[in-house]
Parts: structure tokens; sequence; C-alpha cells
């Protein structure tokens, strides 16, 4: 049986160096741009502030590619702060140099010093974007990565009359730096946000124009909130899913939409109605009970050019859902299908099953009651597997692996809970503190791997977007309370499941993913609510490297910041 399992990864292997050969044949061009990590005066909620930016934008400028292109993005940072950039959803196949967490696949990059980031599209159209990804500093530093088809292909929909990325956002009139600091010190959750934006302004002041009546505009909706799933429609407008986490989707109609943070859905919207303004709007999604949030509501103009000039009535206000509205959300992400069959990994090599959730951390002795004022005393964890996930400071987790250096993390992190409970029902206070780690999970080359994301009910049950680095894998199932093998696998859709890089899990529920690990590095998966990721709430994968020079680490480009 081992012999035939390493038979089949190695076909598997050698089916994808040909595939990655064929793809290095159809290269498309090289586009070079400069990002200057700066602070910036930023006027919002009437009060200026100054902030992180890229080049003085807010949001950062959208780079615009096909299919096939390769990019070279110098970071100079003139900031006070660290920085990284991450560039979401882009699969990096063998340059896990240029992913960009801060000490998973780099050291920051220090005040004045730079990196340039060099990457190739490969077999990916549609939304993505990038950020920063060192502290909270992406609450401003986030901009579109928009990624056409190759030269002569087209879109597998009709060519829209105008394409408009929809950037969502949150805005804190203190610093986001100090917001985390302050928390990260007393144990509490962060204070909440002040507004959600759209194209970084949080009210009327972004104007989406529609050409003409009949028209088509592609929505490109990418949800950048820190913190926050966001629900998004448009007045009296129908919106057509087409594309999500840069992959085309079997096209479905909605009214609404509802986007885990750092999730992007396209769609198109027809201007067919009456030739007036209406507003666009999102707000918050929240699934945890009893818990703030930022209970604002922002808005754009949807306008057609030829609605009626100076004293035009008040834009038309969208339906959105109640807040706490899980039957849409769950609704809305069950409708989701690749456009046609795909193959799903089926003859699974490593089985896993990972608990998701928060914790508490007892207040250490040395500690004064003021930095533990998490409940009754306490400080606000997260976890998975019940290990709250820890950086290390003085070096990368790639430089690590790819150095052999002892100390810096172990592989002892587990494929299942070290302890069965009932994870969404009355949990045992003796199960809320998880210990502390730099643990990560080693996978061989080729392997398939499922996943069972199973989320808890300990402290707040919530909907927990999971993002996995360098990777897009399949959703095949999810629902609420405990996963039951038994039970749920028949539930699994191996047949045309959507293909993702985040999965929303339900609150007080589970998903399960599959993938092939295909892609040698250190790759983070990790809540993208940054609060549970400040908590721990990460692991992260280590990938090792299969046959010949095309399924291996390349060494470190020679600007790697140092620590």
């Amino acid at each position: 049986m081992e012999t035939l399992k390493n038979f089949s990864i190695m076909f598997l292997s050698l089916f994808l160096l040909i595939s990655s050969t064929l793809l290095s044949l159809t290269s498309g061009e090289v586009q070079r741009h400069q990002f200057v990590i700066q602070a910036t005066p930023v006027k919002r909620l009437f009060n200026t502030h100054n902030r992180i930016t890229v080049n003085g934008m807010f949001p950062g400028p959208t780079l615009e590619v096909r299919n096939g292109d390769s990019l070279e993005v110098k970071v100079v940072n003139k900031a006070r702060y660290n920085v990284t950039i991450h560039w979401h959803g882009v699969r990096q196949m063998r340059t896990g140099w240029a992913d960009g967490p801060e000490f998973v696949t780099q050291c920051p990059i220090r005040p004045g010093g730079s990196y340039t980031y060099r990457f190739t599209i490969q077999g990916q159209e549609g939304t993505l974007w990038w950020h920063a990804h060192s502290s909270w500093l992406r609450a401003t530093v986030y901009g579109a990565l928009i990624i056409r088809p190759r030269l002569g292909e087209s879109y597998p929909f009709p060519k829209p009359n105008l394409e408009t990325p929809i950037v969502l956002g949150q805005w804190w009139d203190a610093n986001p730096i100090d917001v985390v600091r302050e928390a990260t010190r007393t144990g509490a959750a962060p204070n909440v946000s002040d507004a959600y934006t759209i194209n970084a302004q949080p009210g009327d002041l972004y104007k989406c124009s529609s050409k003409d009546a009949g028209e088509t505009n592609l929505l490109r909706v990418i949800n950048a909130a820190l913190n926050q799933p966001l629900f998004f429609a448009v007045a009296n407008h129908k919106l057509t899913v087409v594309g999500a986490d840069a992959t085309y989707i079997k096209p479905f109609t909605t009214s609404v939409l509802m986007l885990g943070a750092g999730q992007t859905t396209d769609v198109l919207i027809k201007a067919d109605q009456r030739p007036v303004r209406y507003y666009m709007a999102a707000r918050a999604y929240q699934s945890a009970q009893n818990v703030p949030f930022d209970n604002t509501t922002t808005t754009a103009i949807l306008e057609y050019k030829s609605s009626k000039k100076g004293n035009a009535p008040k834009p038309i206000m969208p339906s959105l859902p109640a807040y706490n509205d899980t039957n849409t959300v769950t609704a809305f992400s069950r409708s989701f299908r690749s456009p046609r069959k795909v193959q799903v990994p089926t003859e699974i090599n490593e089985s896993l099953f990972f608990t998701i959730g928060l914790g508490l951390n007892n207040c250490p002795p040395n500690f004064r009651r003021s930095r533990c004022q998490g409940p009754n005393g306490t400080r606000l964890a997260a976890s998975m597997n019940n290990v709250s996930f820890m950086l290390p400071r003085s070096i990368s987790l790639l430089q690590a692996h790819q150095q052999g250096i002892p100390g810096v993390f172990t592989t002892d992190f587990p494929g299942t809970p070290p302890v069965k409970f009932d994870y969404t029902g009355n949990v045992s206070r003796t199960l809320f503190q998880p210990i502390t780690g730099t643990k990560l999970y080693k996978l061989k080359f080729g392997s398939r791997v499922q996943v069972v994301l199973q989320g808890t009910s300990i402290i707040a049950p919530e909907n927990h977007p999971i993002h996995l680095h360098g990777y897009d894998f399949y959703i095949i199932a999810d629902g609420f309370g405990n996963f039951n093998p038994k039970r749920d696998t028949s539930k699994f859709n191996l047949v045309d499941p959507p293909l993702r890089n985040t999965v929303a899990v339900p609150a007080n529920g589970w998903a399960v993913i599959r993938f092939v690990a295909d892609n040698p590095g250190v790759w983070l998966m990790h809540c993208h609510l940054d609060v549970h990721i400040t908590w721990g709430l990460a692991m992260a994968f280590l990938v090792e490297n299969g046959f010949g020079e095309l399924q291996s680490l390349p060494a470190p480009p020679s600007d790697l910041p140092l620590c």
C-alpha cells in the first residue's frame, strides 16, 4: 500500500512538473511598480489623521495584469513601522519568498529599507488584492489586484461595458496600530471601528457611474475590512455572481452578497432601472452574539449618466439583511459552484481535523490586573487544535526551514484535536486555555489533503474566514454543529465545488476543504479577522520539496530583508 501511495505521488508530481513547464512556455509580460510606504494626512469623519499609505493613495494603487504576467514590485519603507506586503490569493508557485507575511516567509522591511517582490500570475483570472501583513497596517495599506484573461482570450461571460473595483474597508479614528497595541497590553478585545468604507470613503463621496440604460458593469467587490464579514447590496438591482477569489463561478443571481474578510466576489450588474441615483451599501454580518461591533452602514452612489442633475432626489437605499441573518449567509454561500466538473482530490493522503476558535489565558502571576481585562480577569486568546500560534522574532519560518536552523519551530502541529469534546456544545472551562507554540504541520510534495475546519463555542461562536496562503482549495461541504463523518460525508460535493482561497466557516459549524500540496514552502493558514490572528488563530504548513528544480523552493533573493 505504501509503495502504491508513493507511486501515485510520483505520478502526480510528474504531471505537475509538465504542467509547470507548459505554463512557463506561455508567459506574459513583466510589469514593474514601486510602492512607497509613507505617512499621509487623511481626512475622514471630519478629522485629519496621519495614516500609513502606499504612494500617498488610500486605498492604494490598483494593479492590473493578465493571466501569465509577472510582477516586480519594489516596496520602499519610508514609514516609522516595519512592513511587509502580501499578495492575497496569488498562488506564488515556487515564489514563497514573495508571499509576504511577516516572520513567516520574510523578515519585515525596516524603516528606510526596501524589498522587491517578484512573482508570476499562473492560471488565475478575476479579482485578488494586496495588503500589508504586519501588525494592523492593512487597515489602510491595501489595494485591488485585477487579473484579466491572456491576450486573445475572453471572459466566459459577455464583456462588460465597465469594470469597477469596490473595496470595502474599516476606519478607525484612532491609529489602528495603537488600537491593537492597547488590546495586546490589556488582554481585552480591541475597540471597534468607527466606520466602514467603500473605496476608502465612509459615506456618499464615492460615485460609481453607469454609462447608459441597458449596459452592464462588472463590480469587483473586495472585503478588505480588518475584522468584519460584510453584507453588500445595490438598491433595486440584481447582482449576477460570476467569479470569486480569482476563479470563475457558475453564474447565479442574488440581491445581496456576503463577503468574509479577505474574500472577493465578481458580479455583473445591469443598468435596467429608472435613470436615477441608487445607493450601494455595506454593513456588518455579526454572527458572534453579545459581542460589540461596528453597526454602521457605509454607502456609495450608483448614478446613471442620464439621470437628472441639480436638485436630484435622494438616492434609493437598498434593503440589507439583519446583522445576524445567518440564514441569508448560508443560502448565499451554498450557491457557489464551479462552472463545470472539476478534478477534486479523492484518494486522500492527509486527513486533518482542525478546531478553530477563541480561548482564555489565565493572568500570569507577574502581570498587573490592568493587563488582564478579559473575562473574569483573563487575557483573550485564540487557537487551532488548542495551539495558539506564536511567530518567531529573529528569523522567518521559511528562512529557518530553508537554512536548516534549529529551535525556530517544531513540526508537531497536531493533525487532530488533542482532546475530543462537544465542540459546539457547552464546553468545559478547563478546555478554554490553549498552549502557545510555533508548530508547523509537514506535508510531502504532492500530498492530497483534506482539512475539516471545526468551529467551537468557546467564549463566542463566530463565522471565521480561514485563509490559506500559497494555495486555492475546493470547499466540498459545510454545515452546523459538530462534523460527523458518518453523517456528513454524504454531503460532499466532489463534482463542481467552488475553488477559493478563503472559506467562511459557519458560526458553530464546520467546513471541509481539499487541495493538493504542489507548492513547496511554508504557508500560513489563519483567520482573516486580524483580531483573531493577533490572538493566535493560525498555523502553518511546511510543504517539502518534490523531485527536481521545478518542484523545489529556490534560494532566497539577495535583497530579502534581514532581521
